[in-house]
Formats: C-alpha cells, structure tokens, sequence
C-alpha cells in the first residue's frame, strides 16, 4: 500500500492545476478527429521541459487518460471517431444521438470509462511484477495470433452481411499492403507518388468516417431533410450511473479485456476496444441490438479502451518496453528528466513514480466530472444545421489529416477512401470492418514476417508458430471465434427466414 503514502504530492494547488488544466484540454484535443492521444501527448513533451519530473508527468498522464475517453465525443455526436480506440464507440453510440439519447450515451461512456480506468490504475499498482514478466512472452508469433484473433470478427463487426463485411475487411487488409515492405523496403502497389508512404492508419480512419458524414450531411440537406436531433435524452444523471452499474457484464468484460491488451506491448486501444465490443456481444442477451444504439455496446468499448491506459504503462516502468504508442512518448518523457525505468525504478525512483500513479486517479475522476459537464451541453452541437456541420467536419478532417505527417498527399487519399466509402455505404458496406482490417493488416503482416524469420532460423517456422502455451490459447480463440461467428450467421439467417 505505498502508493498511498504519495498523495500530499498530488494535491497541492500546482499539481491539481495540471491535472485540471491537462484533463480538460485532453477531452477537447481528443474530441478533434486526427489529434491521437499520441499526438496530444508528443506536443505537451517541450511544456515539460522545465518542470519538476513528476509535475511532468503528471501533466501527461492527465492529458493520456483524458484524450483516450474525449474521442468518443466526436464518435458519437458526428460517426467520427477521435482516435482509433474510439472505432467501436461509433458503432451504437451515434445510433443512440440520432435517436435523441446523445447526452445518455455520453454518460455512458464517461462513466464506464471511468471504471475501466480506475481498474487499469489498480492494476498498475497491485500487479506491476507479475504481468511484466508475462508481456515478456509477447514476441512476434503471439502477437501475430493477437492480430489475427481480431481478424476473425471483421466480417460479423457492424455489417447486416457477412459477404460485404468480408470484403470490406479483405479491402483494409490490401490498403495495409500499400508502401514500402516492412523488410526488404521494395514499394508494393505504388502506382502514384501519393502513395508512398502508404496509407496511414489515422488517415484512413478520418477518410472512412468523416467523409461520408460530410456527404451524407450535404445530401440530406439539399434533399430539405431534417436531420436535427433533441439530444436532451430520458434519463437523469442518477438513472445513467444506474444502468451503466447494472451492465456489470460489460463493464467487467471491458475493464478485463482492455487491461490484458494494455500490458501486450504494440497492442493498442483499437484492438481492446473492438474485442471487447465482440466478446461483450457474444454473451450479451442484448446482441441484436448491437449496432442498433445498444448501451451495453458503448460501456464495453469504452471501459476497455480506458482501463488499457494503466496496464500499459507496465512494461514501460518496469522493462523500458512501450505498451501502447502513446506510452512511448511518455517514455521519452521520463528520459529526459534522467529517470531510466527498470525492475528498480520504484527504489530508486519512489516519489517521482507513486506520484505519477497517484495522479492517474485522480485524473480518473476529473475526466469523468468535466465529461459529464460537458455531456450537458452536446444538444448545441445536434442542432448545428447540416450544411455548417458538414463545413466543421471537413474543416477537421483536413487540419487532422494534414497535421499527421504534414503532408497533403494524406489529404487527397483521405478525400478519396472517404468517396469511395459514402457510395460504398450506399451499398451497405461499413467502414468499421475496413479500418479494422487496415490497423490490423500492417500489425500481422510485420508479425508475420519477423516470426517466419525466426522460425526458419530455428529449423521450423510451422512449429514456432504453433508451439508455447500462449500461441496455443490464442489459436485457439480464434477458432472459437471464427466457428462462434458462423454459428450466429446461421442462426440469424433462419430467423429472418
């Protein structure tokens, strides 16, 4: 119980002036689709600079955990998710503000962010040791498995048609496919000079989001349509933390899922948040009415993508290894205040490293606070009129796209895949399985090939893929899912028949 002797630290007025200061702008900056928690945190590193190590870090890891929650504002007040952590939060939670429940999905995914994350904080603090040593065990071969265990849920994500939501998967894995190999550097699929660089993941999920929202607003605003939406919802605050804490399912599926792909180095929130979402829908007895603005949807992807923040953390304090990009950054930041992480950081280091612990709480409670604030005044953004919606969606989606690698051949590609995706969701097809298959696509095919290499070095790349208990567990989730997948295909199928 160190972590409580640390406290004193966190509230003197200087340090909750950052926490308060870095969880507001980070809900903001996290609510602008393209301005990744990475992002926001890579431009408050120089802010750092002259501050006392812990006050730096505190700073950051207010403006971490607060960006990672902010991104579902964005998801589901306009279909465009923050960051990619935000992917599945879209999927019910803009469902629920075209039905007028936007405040009640807000809370929502507030308040389920605020246990998944309080839960990824605890586990930092009690299990420290112990998963350190198991995120070791993370190589190539496992996490290829990690990939692929999320590529098997592709064709059921957010799709009325398994075909159409193969083939929007099997479209993500090819635009992975665009750029330099990851090996031998020789370009593949290069047929202009826009395409470089590839196709980078953030790009492509402004593209796929934003830009059929921009189309669709314009159509429906030449075609007279009425598209403003009360987002005054029917329940209070009391009634929403009611329903979030009788979803204990979700909330524990979430919190679950999202702290053991935390500790998973180079994992992520976007694949925390859309297992959970699939895992919490196979056991739900609500799934029919996933994708259709269903609560426990949101609570689930939600409380998993907050409750990675901690866990990843893990490997970085204690091994010097970046669970998430994001933490990466804040590794730089602890270097350069001459704080080098390993197995004896919490000796050598007590008060710097508790603090920063202890802050992450309370940063916990103040992004819920200023969230549910802010959650009361979503109704002036539904009833924005389409055209000028449209205008401040195109506008972010440019400055986003733009400001990643400041280059604006993103841009155009970005203009381009959105294009493609607003008629191809006139067709039915989703966006979600395509970025799906794009985040995933570059992750199992890197994996893949640094795997074979060290399995053919060994005599058999067949059997390093197949051999080990955690290669094992996760072959075999994949075929739970993928035979799970086709069993409530067919099962949907016979009863719309």
């Amino acid at each position: 119980m160190e972590f409580l002797n640390y406290f004193d630290n966190v509230f003197t007025v200087y340090h909750i002036a950052l926490l308060v200061g870095g969880t507001f702008a980070g809900i903001i900056l996290g609510a602008l689709p393209g301005l990744s928690p990475t992002m926001s945190v890579a431009l408050l590193i120089p802010f750092t600079f002259h501050m006392k190590p812990e006050s730096g870090l505190i700073l950051l890891g207010a403006m971490y955990t607060a960006t990672v929650a902010g991104g579902a504002i964005s998801a589901i007040l306009v279909n465009v998710p923050g960051a990619p952590a935000n992917i599945a939060t879209a999927l019910d939670g803009h469902k629920m503000a075209q039905n007028g429940k936007a405040k009640n999905a807000l809370h929502y995914c507030f308040i389920s962010s605020f246990v998944g994350g309080i839960f990824g904080v605890f586990i930092l603090i009690f299990f420290t040791p112990p998963l350190a040593a198991l995120s070791l065990k993370f190589m190539s071969t496992e996490m290829f498995w990690v990939a692929i265990l999320g590529i098997t849920i592709i064709a059921t994500l957010d799709s009325k048609s398994v075909i159409k939501g193969l083939l929007s998967g099997l479209f993500g894995l090819m635009l992975a496919t665009i750029g330099e190999h990851p090996t031998n550097a020789v370009e593949r699929f290069v047929f202009t000079d826009h395409l470089e660089s590839g196709v980078h993941i953030v790009v492509g999920l402004i593209g796929l989001f934003a830009m059929p929202q921009v189309w669709n607003l314009l159509e429906n605003f030449y075609a007279k349509k009425n598209q403003v939406f009360s987002a005054t919802g029917d329940s209070t605050l009391t009634q929403s933390f009611k329903l979030v804490f009788s979803k204990l399912k979700a909330l524990s599926i979430g919190s679950i899922i999202g702290s053991v792909i935390g500790i998973i180095p180079g994992a992520g929130g976007q694949i925390a948040g859309i297992v959970a979402y699939d895992q919490s829908k196979k056991v739900s007895a609500n799934r029919e009415n996933y994708g259709k603005g269903e609560p426990e949807a949101i609570i689930a992807a939600e409380s998993a993508n907050n409750s990675m923040v901690g866990p990843s953390l893990i490997p970085l304090l204690t091994l010097s290894i970046p669970g998430s990009p994001t933490a990466a950054v804040l590794l730089g930041g602890l270097l350069i205040h001459g704080i080098f992480p390993g197995h004896d950081i919490f000796t050598k280091n007590p008060e710097v490293i508790w603090t920063f612990i202890d802050s992450l709480i309370i940063a916990q409670i103040l992004m819920l606070i200023i969230g549910l604030f802010l959650s009361r005044h979503s109704k002036w953004i539904m009833k924005v009129p389409d055209n000028y919606m449209a205008v401040g969606i195109l506008l972010l989606a440019v400055f986003g796209t733009y400001s990643i690698q400041n280059n604006y051949s993103d841009v155009l590609i970005m203009f381009i895949l959105g294009t493609l995706m607003y008629f191809g969701s006139k067709a039915g097809f989703s966006p979600v399985p395509v970025v799906l298959g794009l985040i995933l696509g570059t992750m199992t095919e890197e994996k893949f090939l640094l795997g074979n290499l060290i399995g053919n070095a060994k005599g058999s790349s067949f059997q390093h893929f197949t051999s080990g208990t955690i290669n094992i567990v996760l072959i075999s989730l994949c075929i739970a899912s993928i035979v799970y997948g086709v069993y409530s295909s067919r099962k949907s199928q016979k009863i719309k028949a």
